[in-house]
């Protein structure tokens, strides 16, 4: 299904480009063809981090595309540390409404074009410990909604449908990793905190604010490394005025779109969200090459600001991993989950999903 050649840099200045077709599926996507591209290098000794600068163009069996660019830029001696995430979506894609109490039978496709420039620079202030700026810029356009069930106002028209929503401010940031190898981690704690506040005089449809709390911490249960616990916590919240429907906290709209294994992606949505996994991770083969994991994840949301997160919904399902790089761990990652009123399917992704 998937080929790449393995990529270890150990010279400072030495560039890895590693190209590489691939087909995947997920709920949201159906099949879909990719072309992938990661361009591994470093700017210091053998103690500097490894800068990347990744893309995986991919367009899916319901007509979507997906054009980003993911860098993750180090400079010499690990002293600042530049993120990108921007992207270009095309992309048709099923919503069903606000808050947990939604039925599966209320999904309905909302088809919007999508560019999101999101960039920050941080700075290492303590061992392990970065913090620094960033600016976001999110705009959706030709907003429509599709085929959408008849005689029914529905959320999106209650919220306000716009053709076009947009979401313009500075960022803040502070980013926690003591993991040895953050693409396959075995050990260590994770911790990203994003604060975005969305400005009117900026070009904003309102004045709101997003904040992001990603914890992450891996445990190892035994000295080999072969059983990895792995824990991990989401909050996403929203505050002010409205926050554009399409940016509001939802099931899979993640930076990754990995959270909520078992659902298809959009299929919760709500002001704020919690969310919370717990995984397995076991090597199989003496080699390494071959591992299964189990995992179990739940989420809730608040409908509106007023209020409580009215239900839990939670998921499990299990997977297996194949070493697709033995210099950085990398693998790729079938898993099937299954969530409340039979939502089930498999999910495809390269790495990790946290």
């Amino acid at each position: 299904m998937f080929h790449k050649k393995d990529v270890d840099v150990r010279d400072e200045g030495k560039f890895h480009n590693a190209p590489f077709p691939a087909a995947g599926y997920t709920l949201q996507t159906g099949f879909a063809v990719v072309l992938s591209d990661n361009l591994a290098f470093s700017t210091g000794d053998s103690t500097a981090k490894t800068s990347d600068i990744a893309t995986n163009v991919t367009y899916s069996q319901y007509n979507q595309i997906i054009a980003p660019l993911i860098a993750d830029i180090w400079t010499k001696g690990n002293k600042y540390n530049i993120i990108a995430d921007w992207r270009y979506m095309k992309y048709p894609s099923t919503t069903f409404g606000l808050g947990g109490h939604t039925q599966y039978s209320d999904g309905y496709t909302i088809d919007f074009s999508y560019i999101k420039l999101h960039t920050a620079v941080l700075k290492n202030v303590a061992r392990n410990l970065y913090a620094g700026l960033g600016f976001y810029y999110d705009y959706f356009w030709d907003i429509r909604e599709v085929s959408p069930p008849p005689g029914v106002v529905t959320s999106f028209e209650k919220y306000g449908l716009t053709k076009t929503e947009t979401s313009v401010g500075p960022a803040v940031r502070m980013v926690y990793d003591s993991r040895t190898n953050p693409i396959n981690a075995f050990n260590g704690f994770y911790a990203n905190v994003v604060f975005h506040p969305s400005f009117t005089w900026l070009g904003s449809d309102n004045n709101n604010t997003m904040m992001q709390i990603d914890l992450r911490k891996y445990i190892s249960l035994n000295h080999s490394h072969r059983n990895i616990l792995a824990l991990w916590s989401f909050n996403w919240l929203t505050m002010g005025e409205k926050t554009p429907y399409l940016l509001l906290p939802s099931t899979g709209w993640d930076d990754m779109f990995n959270t909520g294994r078992g659902y298809i992606q959009g299929r919760y949505r709500g002001n704020d969200m919690t969310y919370l996994e717990v995984e397995d991770r076991i090597t199989v083969s003496r080699n390494g090459l071959f591992g299964i994991v189990v995992f179990a994840n739940a989420e809730s949301f608040k409908r509106n600001l007023a209020s409580k997160y009215n239900t839990i919904i939670p998921a499990a399902g299990a997977g297996i991993r194949l070493k697709l790089n033995k210099h950085s761990g990398a693998n790729i990652c079938v898993d099937y989950g299954v969530g409340l009123d039979g939502s089930k399917g498999f999910a495809v992704n390269l790495g990790e999903v946290f």
